[in-house]
């Protein structure tokens, strides 16, 4: 490289250095390629963050993910108290067995006041739609407890009617069959409806007269505990038929099941009536115990007084041998 070109190239540097390095008093940048760089430096600070799309707060604001919750549960509270708008009212109190004890037809004003009478319990509407409206005076806690343990037991014993199934092929055995008539009968008996379904392959669905008549041998095997609702329904390639129990059937059940709540309810008061005459015994116990410990007290009372009128009299007579003869 020749020493003119040397020079010419030294030139163009410093004159790149010295447009990127200065700035004119306008604030004028010419136009160069660290235009972007100074830019950037003179720009403010970006005051969105950026969020990730697959984290927890981006689901929370597209209305998703832990941030949505489902609405509160309302419960209803009856009127009580001064919320109730009828002057005049039938009013009953629970008593110590648990039964409600009618007080008779009274005034708004004089149901609050044996309200607050009974030990500032609360005068709840029952039934608004009687003639006259029906109130109750209990402590609201304990009558909102008491309804949720009704409810509770309610749904536990007004369980659903479940439906369920027995599938067989129209080839089945006597022994494999035996097997389904004995599940399906069990199913009845529970008080369940059952699903007899015969199924076919391929081109046994041409037989399906036979499918017919094994469920119409299984409604007759059963004819005494159930009914068949309806004719044999084809449904794709299998046919099915649903089955229900008797009245009868059904009576039963529920006999049964009152019988085991009242032999349940029996044996509750059994053992509280037991654990209340085991209570009384412990007292009495307690109390004969209580009463010797006493009557143990008097008498050692009564030796330490006689023990100190010995003492007294002979500090006041002194002692001698015709004294001792004397109160010997």
């Amino acid at each position: 490289m020749t020493m003119s070109a040397m020079k010419s190239t030294g030139m163009l540097v410093a004159a790149v250095l010295a447009t990127t390095c200065t700035q004119p008093s306008n604030g004028f940048v010419p136009p160069t390629t660290s235009v972007g760089r100074h830019r950037s430096a003179i720009a403010p600070p970006s005051t969105e963050t950026s969020i990730a799309p697959g984290t927890a707060l981006s689901a929370i604001r597209r209305g998703g993910g832990r941030g949505r919750r489902p609405p509160p549960k309302k419960v209803y509270v009856p009127p009580m108290n001064g919320e109730i708008k009828h002057d005049e009212l039938r009013v009953n109190v629970a008593s110590k067995d648990g039964k409600d004890e009618s007080l008779g037809v009274m005034s708004k004003a004089d149901a609050l006041a044996k309200a607050k009478e009974l030990g500032g319990l609360d005068l709840i509407l029952i039934n608004a739609n009687s003639d006259p409206p029906v109130c109750k005076i209990v402590d609201y806690s304990k009558y909102r407890y008491e309804q949720e343990k009704k409810r509770k037991e309610k749904a536990k014993n007004s369980k659903a009617t479940e439906i369920k199934e027995v599938k067989m092929s129209y080839k089945i055995g006597d022994h494999d069959y035996n097997v389904r008539l004995k599940a399906a009968s069990k199913f009845i008996k529970q008080g369940n409806r059952v699903k007899a379904t015969i199924m076919f392959r391929g081109r046994e669905v041409q037989h399906d007269n036979l499918g017919v008549e094994l469920l119409q041998r299984l409604a007759n095997d059963m004819e005494e505990i159930c009914n068949m609702e309806g004719r044999p329904k084809r449904e794709g390639r299998n046919l099915g038929v649903l089955m229900t129990p008797r009245a009868e059937v059904v009576k039963a059940i529920n006999d049964e099941k009152r019988k085991k709540e009242r032999e349940k309810k029996k044996s509750k008061e059994t053992s509280l009536a037991k654990r209340i005459e085991a209570e009384e015994a412990k007292k009495a116990e307690g109390e004969k115990e209580l009463k010797l410990i006493n009557d143990l007290l008097d008498d050692e009372d009564d030796d330490l007084f006689d023990d100190d009128m010995d003492a007294s009299l002979d500090e006041l007579l002194g002692k001698s041998t015709v004294t001792d003869d004397l109160f010997a």
